[in-house]
């Protein structure tokens, strides 16, 4: 929203509701995720506390929520939005979960690959409550959250290989082992870091940020391949954990330096 903005003041009410209405579809998209995936959640460790499998909320009650949270955001997005940006929103729920949960998840080594669009498609809802349409230039932000997720997404399947084992779940490291998975994410790594970089080599009309941002991307996207080379050397269940953990700092770190150089360097 603040780089659709180009520096100018966001609309206080616009803001809020874009940040409600786009939680909501978020949590039901996860609510419904959480309906589907019940058996598979009380197979792993790792997801067999979630309230259905834990027996907190009943698979009903949980249906109910996640489509009432969608219907939540679809009407305030509307109401104080605007239309795009609520099918937006909701495209993105559904991509979520017939996308990647239901067709793919179970389906599919590509799961995490094809399905990261869902986690993509919010920076389109918020270039959209501002702008009203779309361009070319927020589908590059997509891209780089597209292509960030399956180094994040890997690194977290190293960690949990074994509940994807046992739910028969084709996570990349339980499908093609954990030395393709690592030469992947290193793969994936270097686009990232290299499609980082365009938004500041556009031509001037198209471009979209500046110096400072370029500056943030360089380091961080250094420091996210010598994570990954390092992963790859050392093979160890302590590297994956410190890409992972680095993966989430990174795309935080990057959109901040987005804004911060939208906001007081692009004037």
């Amino acid at each position: 929203m603040v780089i659709a903005a180009e520096g100018n003041p966001l609309q206080p009410l616009v803001l809020a509701a874009t940040i409600l209405g786009g939680s909501l579809a978020a949590g039901g998209a996860s609510a419904l995720n959480q309906f589907i995936d019940r058996d598979l959640d009380r197979q792993m460790s790792r997801t067999r506390n979630r309230p259905i499998p834990a027996g907190r909320v009943t698979p009903i009650n949980g249906l109910i929520f996640g489509l009432a949270l969608l219907a939540w955001s679809a009407f305030l997005l509307t109401w104080l939005v605007n239309g795009l940006t609520a099918l937006l929103a909701m495209v993105g729920a559904v991509y979520y979960v017939f996308v990647y949960t239901i067709l793919l998840k179970r389906n599919t080594v590509v799961n995490i690959l094809i399905g990261g669009g869902a986690g993509a498609i919010p920076v389109l809802v918020g270039w959209a409550a501002v702008r009203g349409g779309l361009n070319l230039q927020p589908f590059l932000l997509f891209a780089i959250i597209f292509y960030w997720t399956p180094p994040h997404s890997w690194a977290l399947a190293l960690l949990v290989n074994s509940d994807y084992e046992e739910a028969k779940i084709p996570m990349m490291p339980a499908a093609r082992g954990a030395e393709v998975t690592r030469l992947q994410i290193l793969m994936y790594s270097v686009q990232l870091f290299l499609l980082t970089l365009v938004p500041v080599l556009l031509p001037a009309q198209y471009r979209l940020l500046g110096g400072f941002y370029l500056y943030a991307a360089a380091l961080l996207g250094i420091g996210l391949l010598f994570e990954a080379i390092t992963l790859l050397r050392e093979a160890s269940k302590a590297a994956a954990r410190r890409l992972y953990r680095y993966t989430t700092m990174y795309l935080a770190l990057l959109f901040l330096a987005m804004m911060i150089d939208q906001l007081f360097f692009r004037r």
